[in-house]
């Protein structure tokens, strides 16, 4: 009945939809923590055995060939794009930094790397020193603290809403609960910016194995029935090791 019962969002402009896209900026770890905890559906293997050579070099290839194709269409297009930068990544890239900056592009916090998400199984005071490194390591990588959160593979616990509030965040970009941002109760109030897993391309062809051929058709079809409604968000969430290749890169300009 909620979504009945509530006017859209009225957008600057008069405009119908937003849009949020979100270049995911990462680190994978050759040789994590033993309690490191990850998203183990990737490249199945992952993790099951160190050095992992092969998921480790897969990861590179997106800083640095695939964030490039994936930046030069946005400029493009004129999209100015969210960069879910992991700690790790921002400290050892900084001519990615420098890249997203110039083009004029945001930063958001995307956890401490790959191999390291949030889960139940940390303790409050683990997980509140987490958010607070990420934010201190980003904020000398960046020069700026980031205020928006996109958790590493969507990880949370039941705390990480409320821990995010107090470490000073505005807004977090996890859910995939709605099609237009809303308020959490929390305090003081995060805003919830939607991000859909159903799009998102690791999941897509990761996970599902859809063809990429199919992504400007499910794209599209998600945008036209947003735009009907109005007052949604389309968010577009981009791996760069994963849409950056070169039988993929096609179909995102496509989109």
């Amino acid at each position: 009945m909620l979504f009945r019962s509530r006017e859209p969002l009225s957008w600057p402009g008069g405009a119908r939809i937003a849009l949020c896209v979100l270049v995911h900026f990462e680190y994978m770890e050759l040789d994590p923590p033993e309690d490191a905890l990850w998203d183990r559906r990737f490249a199945g293997a992952l993790g099951s055995y160190r050095p992992d050579f092969q998921n480790y070099t897969r990861r590179e290839f997106g800083n640095r060939v695939g964030i490039f194709r994936v930046l030069d269409i946005l400029e493009r297009y004129g999209v100015r794009a969210t960069v879910c930068a992991n700690a790790m990544a921002a400290q050892r890239y900084p001519y990615i930094v420098d890249a997203c900056r110039a083009a004029g592009h945001s930063f958001a916090a995307h956890g401490w790397s790959i191999n390291r998400m949030i889960s139940e199984t940390m303790t409050e005071d683990d997980e509140r020193a987490y958010i607070l490194s990420t934010l201190d390591s980003l904020q000398d990588s960046l020069g700026e603290r980031p205020v928006g959160w996109a958790g590493q593979d969507y990880g949370e616990s039941t705390r990480t809403p409320a821990l995010l509030a107090d470490a000073g965040l505005t807004h977090v970009i996890d859910w995939p609960n709605d099609d237009e941002p809303y308020y959490l109760n929390t305090e003081p109030p995060l805003v919830s910016i939607p991000n859909q897993a159903e799009w998102d391309d690791a999941q897509l062809f990761g996970v599902r194995r859809v063809d990429t051929w199919r992504y400007p058709e499910i794209v599209g079809s998600a945008f036209e029935q947003l735009y009907d409604e109005g007052g949604r968000v389309l968010t577009l969430s981009v791996h760069p090791w994963i849409f950056g290749q070169a039988h993929r890169i096609r179909y995102l300009d496509e989109a």
